[in-house]
């Protein structure tokens, strides 16, 4: 861990730390210099990564959080503020229910349970975050998206439906703290090598990388270089955007 770090002082808050992109964007942020509030259900896992990002010489603290709970949301930003006295940075990072059905059959169930976390769960983090950061004098908040947030995908319309949701309420907030010395931006990944594909035969990952012109899948660490770039003040002009860590499948869309 460094202390001279792009975000080197900085106090930052990981939501959906316990596993994939979130645990590995915990440790970029340490790595970076931040004091890092690792937010997950999985209080064993939070547990397990604040051990070993402690033992790398970095400072987290592990806080068991249910993101479609706001007063455990609430509890999250309050216990951050009291350890470390204020929050520059948060990741909003969990997800729930890629829900692969045609529009016809998904349930009403299923939309709401991904709505309630995707996008009911982004808005409360996001309201906590932003309260403490207007305290502590600004800060940047990055939010997990997907390019399925900038396109249509067959078979994945309540998916989407959420992803585009995150964009544009990010955006929406991006121009009411703009002046106020807080940015918010998302990371819309393609396919990133994390348990999903990882679990797939090799036969249903090669039309995936086919897909991608550059010809592979991303990983975690690619995501987190992108999430930590924009926490840090080398994006400090930089709000309302979404950027799409994809590999260029985007580009020709």
């Amino acid at each position: 861990m460094t202390s001279h770090g792009p975000l080197s002082g900085k106090v930052a808050i990981v939501l959906g730390a316990s596993r994939g992109i979130g645990a590995v964007t915990a440790r970029t942020f340490a790595d970076a210099g931040a004091s890092v509030v690792l937010a997950a259900r999985s209080e064993d896992a939070l547990r397990a990564l604040a051990a070993d990002i402690e033992a790398q010489g970095g400072t987290a603290l592990p806080v068991p959080t249910d993101l479609g709970d706001e007063a455990s949301i609430e509890a999250l930003v309050r216990t951050t503020v009291a350890r470390f006295g204020r929050l520059d940075a948060a990741f909003n990072n969990a997800a729930d229910g890629h829900m692969p059905a045609p529009l016809a059959k998904l349930s009403v169930e299923d939309l709401d349970r991904a709505w309630r976390i995707n996008v009911r769960g982004f808005f409360l983090a996001m309201k906590h975050q932003l309260t403490a950061m207007l305290a502590s004098g600004g800060g940047a908040i990055v939010n997990m998206a997907s390019t399925a947030g900038l396109q249509g995908v067959r078979g994945m319309g309540g998916y989407s439906a959420t992803k585009h949701a995150i964009i544009g309420l990010t955006r929406s907030a991006a121009l009411d703290y703009a002046d106020q010395g807080i940015r918010l931006n998302v990371v819309a990944p393609g396919p990133i090598l994390t348990g999903r594909i990882q679990q797939l035969p090799e036969e249903r990952r090669a039309p995936i990388v086919r897909a991608v012109p550059m010809g592979r899948i991303g990983t975690p660490e690619e995501v987190a270089r992108a999430v930590t770039w924009l926490c840090s003040d080398a994006a400090s002009f930089i709000t309302g955007t979404t950027l799409a860590v994809d590999g260029g499948r985007l580009a020709g869309a």
